[in-house]
């Protein structure tokens, strides 16, 4: 018997279980049942128990009868048993599936005059777009990519496919930018769309066909990243062909993309299994989400991937890189200060009680390395005297320096690395107590303003040639790090092994190596050992999330683009 009847089968054999057929192949090809756990994350992709809906939620897993529980049909049973238990069965709404279990002629004859009336292939269509997107993607790019989904399924493509080919077609573009021509410029407008298209286009080839990899959601996660920074990389080639140089503008950009997608991934860490998780300010915002124009208004103000693409690829082909780096500067930096601003009044309204999970994880992303540990240990009592507040006062007041220590400092002097050291103090002593506080999910987002915003202010007072793309190089290594950290975390996998961790220095080590490569050397031997370091970092963590990802079960997990 396979799972869809064993998913719909009653206690006496000669009831005959019907559905539709969208509806028996999720069964086919899911578990029978799947609890969430009382405790930990639940992937993006697995929907336990789901069925397709109106509005075009993802299958994921089987599909059941949601009527009130009754004694003859066994996944009724097993779901209450687990209730008891105290897991958390997933019923959702079948929407326009039909699924019964019927028990004498009458509803045989109602359930198959149901069935009739459903489109399956329709049905399965619409189930292929994800329910919540951006405003660019549900109604520019979902109508048409879902069909491109559907071409690619009939002839045999898989997701993984379709995903290394938006990488390709999102690298070309890059390319394309790289030439620093007008028609190079409108081509790699063409592309980065047609390279979005073909990211919508995977997920949803995935969900059409029922074909999930952890290989895929990891693909799909990285490729996002490296495709936009790449993109920036060949704008800011470009523009240096035109002899406009806008390279700190690229390196400012990514690192303000990255900044802000860290202070989403650590709120939603420090707040997703959270007790008493209420405020004044959530309950405004669940208003709003119930009035139509403020949902779509507030998910295109936080700039998700969709809007930042097309307005990307649109100012490429009819402006210069320099006024794209302008407007996603000025874009992101509202978005950044709308969703913190909401984040910040959420925790100080709220009187929750947040769980050991969520401390571990928000210390998992400070990326703290040997110097701030051995800190943290040495001043561990003191750290637990500090007021709720301190730990991400101490972290703001530590990263301020040394990037404010480059700015006004000559070049090349001492005075960057003291800073430098005093950030390790301070970054030790901010980690060194649980964070359980209000804002201590700040902690993560500062530590790598302050990495990240060191790096771009020694790169720029070196003045020499390379300093900024070798700068650029670095910091997309250790991106890719932090983000590495994050899928794994969402993943319910924990963070990357400690010795990785060490490896790559940790946070404040990696500004102070930074610091003293200013301090010792010249300004061209500094662009020598920023690319050094970059080439040594990128080696070592790609490396390791290659063999984990390829080797490991977890789902690799990532959103961007919440509205606060």
């Amino acid at each position: 018997m396979d799972h869809a009847a064993d998913l719909l089968v009653a206690a006496d054999d000669g009831v005959e279980p019907l559905g539709a057929a969208a509806a028996l192949s999720l069964g086919r090809h899911g578990p029978v049942l799947h609890a969430l756990p009382a405790d930990g994350p639940r992937p993006a992709d697995e929907q336990p128990l789901s069925g397709a809906s109106p509005g075009g939620a993802s299958p994921g897993g089987p599909v059941m009868d949601t009527r009130p529980a009754r004694a003859d049909v066994l996944p009724d049973l097993v779901a209450a048993a687990l209730a008891d238990g105290g897991a958390r069965p997933h019923r959702p709404e079948l929407g326009p599936l039909v699924a019964a279990v019927p028990g004498d002629p009458q509803a045989r004859n109602e359930a198959r005059q149901a069935l009739a009336a459903v489109d399956d292939e329709d049905v399965r269509l619409r189930s292929a777009v994800k329910a919540r997107d951006g405003f660019f993607t549900t109604f520019c790019i979902s109508p048409y990519s879902r069909y491109l989904a559907r071409w690619c399924a009939r002839r045999g493509l898989t997701p993984n496919q379709v995903t290394t080919a938006s990488l390709a077609t999102a690298l070309t573009a890059a390319a394309a930018a790289a030439t620093g021509t007008r028609g190079g410029f409108v081509a790699a407008g063409v592309l980065l769309i047609l390279s979005f298209v073909l990211d919508c286009a995977d997920g949803q080839l995935a969900r059409y066909s029922l074909r999930y990899s952890t290989l895929g959601a990891w693909l799909d996660a990285t490729f996002d990243r490296a495709k936009e920074y790449a993109y920036y990389a060949g704008l800011a080639l470009g523009a240096a062909r035109g002899g406009d140089d806008v390279w700190a503008l690229a390196l400012g950009a990514m690192v303000l993309q990255t900044c802000r997608h860290v202070v989403d991934f650590s709120f939603n860490e420090a707040n997703h299994d959270a007790t008493g998780n209420t405020s004044p300010t959530a309950a405004l915002s669940d208003r709003l989400d119930g009035v139509g124009w403020t949902v779509w208004a507030r998910r295109m103000i936080v700039l998700p991937i969709g809007e930042r693409w097309a307005m990307i690829a649109v100012l490429t082909a009819v402006t210069t890189p320099r006024i794209v780096f302008y407007a996603l500067l000025a874009g992101c930096a509202f978005a950044a200060a709308y969703t913190t601003a909401g984040r910040v009044l959420r925790s100080l309204t709220r009187r929750a009680r947040r769980t050991d999970r969520a401390a571990r994880a928000l210390g998992d992303l400070a990326d703290s390395g040997p110097l701030a540990e051995g800190f943290a240990v040495r001043f561990g009592g003191a750290a637990r005297r500090l007021p709720a507040l301190g730990p991400p006062a101490i972290a703001l007041a530590g990263a301020a320096a040394p990037a404010l220590t480059a700015s006004l400092t000559p070049y090349g002097g001492p005075w960057t690395a003291v800073a430098a050291l005093g950030y390790a103090l301070t970054s030790g002593l901010a980690v060194a107590r649980p964070l359980k506080g209000a804002l201590d999910w700040l902690v993560p987002p500062v530590f790598r303003a302050a990495e990240y915003g060191t790096i771009l202010v020694l790169a720029v007072r070196a003045d020499v040639n390379g300093a900024l793309p070798a700068a650029f190089g670095l910091v997309a290594a250790v991106a890719y790090h932090h983000y590495d950290t994050v899928y794994r975390i969402r993943g319910g996998t924990g963070a990357p092994p400690r010795w990785l961790v060490r490896a790559v220095g940790g946070h404040e080590g990696r500004i102070l190596a930074v610091a003293l490569a200013a301090a010792l050397l010249g300004a061209p031997q500094f662009t020598i050992a920023l690319t050094v370091l970059a080439v040594a970092v990128a080696l070592v963590v790609v490396a390791e999330s290659v063999r984990f990802w390829v080797s490991s079960g977890a789902p690799a997990v990532h959103d961007e683009g919440e509205p606060a």
